[in-house]
């Protein structure tokens, strides 16, 4: 491997990313490119720390290329997340992706992926989701241990982050076969967990994020690398960070000027089974996002599902609007002795989403999309900024 890519969010960046960026610089990568959530999370919701910083940080600690991974693609499913950063990555010129896994055994994930695409499972997974299995997740996992002939195989598929490397494994099949699978494992605290003295220097996202919540950027800092610190401190002075509470407030809002019309989310991407009806009934009854969320969410339908789900009928991201894979390639930053790299993408590239919008076709409807969600962020930040930002945003360049 000669040229990593990573998935990332950075939500926010923390000793385990500057980790993950160093071991795919031991494991023999020359360049490091990061295909990072842009605008969106996947989890649904607004990241709590702008681009820029996101961008810096990755870069300060060992990237040398960060393209974005736009709001639509972000703010998916597993396998449409995957699918998304494989892609970029690939058009990027990455021979390789680094990705953590509770289980980080290459050829078991790629042995999971291959069930995963073949009929004999989609025709079990049909039978069991039929059969009335509780979720899908049940459904999946069920289909997959009457197939596999490794039990292993199967109870992979009861973690986060396994099942998240499963669909990088799938997208790679699909759409990069020459990239190689580089699964590391997760250091200290495991997606979502708690903080834990046992972890030492490394924390979950979700618990910085609710360190940040009690007690601003300065909480933080025992588990962010030194050099990213200042730039948390900056932005924690500078109100550039989301309030999450007036980011609930606002989706709700949305939602409901959308109920004003006929059927008003019909053709929202993530839409079946009369979902449509349930999200118009809870927006119509609902007067926080909290609620929202508890009036949507069952066991069929778990709550990171619906958050999704009413992001995107709260900017408008139906189905047929959006493109499944991006078409461009947006720079948010990078190493100037890296630039020279841009050259060899297979996908048109550039800093300015502006011009990137402007060849029209798929790239104009993601970067609009992507421009919706930035616009709402700025919108949702301790002290909100004007729309049209990201239009404005300047590239990031470190030597």
């Amino acid at each position: 491997m000669k040229f990593a890519g990573i998935i990332a969010e950075y939500d926010p960046f923390h000793n385990g990313h500057a980790w993950q960026l160093a071991q795919a610089k031991a494991l023999g990568a020359e360049r490091v490119a990061v295909a990072m959530s842009c605008s969106l999370v996947q989890r649904g919701a607004l990241p709590l720390l702008p681009e820029a910083v996101r961008t810096r940080s990755a870069l300060t600690c060992g990237a040398d290329l960060v393209f974005a991974l736009p709001a639509p693609c972000a703010c998916a499913g597993a396998e449409a997340f995957a699918r998304a950063g494989v892609a970029l990555l690939a058009a990027a010129g990455c021979d390789g992706l680094v990705f953590g896994a509770e289980t980080p055994d290459a050829a078991l994930l790629m042995e999971a992926a291959e069930l995963l695409d073949s009929d004999s499972y989609r025709a079990a997974l049909k039978a069991q989701l039929a059969g009335g299995a509780r979720s899908f997740a049940a459904a999946r996992q069920a289909a997959a241990a009457q197939l596999a002939s490794d039990e292993r195989v199967a109870a992979l598929l009861d973690k986060p982050n396994n099942n998240l490397a499963v669909e990088y494994c799938r997208a790679i099949r699909s759409l990069a076969p020459r990239m190689e699978a580089y699964p590391l494992p997760r250091q200290g605290a495991d997606h979502g967990e708690a903080l834990h003295s046992a972890h030492g220097q490394f924390a979950s996202a979700s618990a910085l994020r609710k360190l940040w919540a009690e007690g601003g950027a300065d909480a933080v800092a025992p588990y962010v690398p030194e050099a990213v610190f200042p730039l948390y401190q900056e932005a924690y002075s500078a109100g550039q960070y989301t309030d999450f509470s007036a980011a609930g407030r606002c989706e709700l809002a949305l939602l409901r000027s959308a109920c004003r019309g006929q059927a008003p989310f019909a053709d929202i991407r993530g839409v079946s089974e009369g979902l449509e009806h349930r999200l118009e009934a809870a927006v119509r009854t609902s007067t926080t996002y909290d609620e929202l969320l508890d009036a949507l969410t069952t066991v069929r339908y778990p709550r990171a599902r619906m958050r999704r789900l009413a992001m995107d009928a709260a900017l408008g991201f139906t189905a047929d609007s959006l493109p499944a894979l991006p078409s461009y390639l947006h720079l948010l930053g990078g190493k100037k002795d890296a630039l020279p790299l841009l050259k060899n993408c297979a996908l048109p590239v550039s800093h300015s989403l502006a011009r990137l919008r402007g060849s029209g076709g798929a790239s104009a409807r993601m970067a609009e999309a992507q421009l919706a969600a930035a616009d709402f962020g700025t919108l949702c930040r301790v002290s909100p900024e004007a729309m049209g930002g990201l239009l404005r945003q300047k590239n990031i360049f470190l030597t």
